[in-house]
């Protein structure tokens, strides 16, 4: 009377090969060749032979196993490094590769059935919820744009002017040419003003070209301040200040 047998079922012979290394606890960078051989032709001849495809698969890893065994009975080949190669060295990356690979599926399984759970809902917010903005209260705002604030942001772009200079280039003679004046400077911020009628003031510093015309643009902001030509707002706190042009224009 035959004994019936329950074989674990495994995808290829990679997967077998890796669960005799698993079950015997051995490191796959040095595997015993003969013991591994010897007990995957045991589950090789225990397979049926209804799927020629599969068997075949399995046979084709049962070759390459003698054959490495075989090589591991005869002196080892030396490579053009000098140095000895392992017959076992090939199987060892293919086993590497299939194990990752083999992984990377387990953990795309457990994502997309993580993913089976999330539950989505269109939202149903009343939509005059949606459009309600919090008051704004514009004194408390800009209570913090003052000459301190106006003061500190000239500082950080003299500061960064400083950066720019080269420590070793700055030492030699140049040509000095005739800095630009204050009424000069005035007639350019208007024209600027009334072309884009509101501006960073921390922008309109950086595109001056030098230190003396960062100076005069702060003074003339100063005086357009004075003569109610501009005015500058804080959106929120720490924001950049902007200006406004109140000159009117004539068409």
């Amino acid at each position: 009377m035959a004994i019936p047998v329950k074989l674990e079922v495994f995808e290829g012979p990679l997967d077998l090969l890796l669960h005799l290394i698993d079950k015997n606890k051995i490191d796959i960078y040095d595997i015993p060749i003969v013991t591994i051989t010897d007990q995957y032709l045991e589950y090789v001849n225990a397979i049926g032979r209804e799927d020629l495809n599969v068997v075949s698969e399995f046979l084709v890893m049962a070759a390459t196993l003698i054959d490495i065994k075989s090589k591991m009975l005869l002196p080892r080949e030396i490579n053009e490094d000098g140095e000895e190669e392992d017959p076992r060295d090939e199987l060892v990356n293919k086993l590497l590769e299939y194990k990752m690979y083999k992984y990377m599926s387990l953990e795309l399984r457990d994502r997309e059935l993580d993913a089976g759970r999330s539950l989505y809902k269109r939202p149903t917010v009343p939509e005059e919820v949606l459009k309600y903005e919090a008051p704004i209260d514009l004194d408390a705002i800009l209570k913090d744009v003052t000459l301190i604030k106006l003061n500190e942001i000239f500082r950080a772009v003299m500061k960064r002017q400083e950066d720019k200079v080269d420590p070793i280039r700055s030492k030699f003679g140049n040509i000095e040419k005739e800095e630009v004046s204050l009424t000069d400077k005035m007639a350019y911020l208007r024209d600027y003003a009334c072309e884009h009628k509101r501006f960073s003031f921390k922008q309109l510093l950086l595109k001056q070209s030098s230190r003396m015309h960062i100076i005069v643009s702060f003074l003339a902001i100063l005086e357009m301040m004075k003569t109610g030509e501009i005015i500058i707002s804080q959106e929120n706190i720490f924001d950049d200040i902007l200006i406004e042009s109140r000159i009117q224009t004539t068409d």
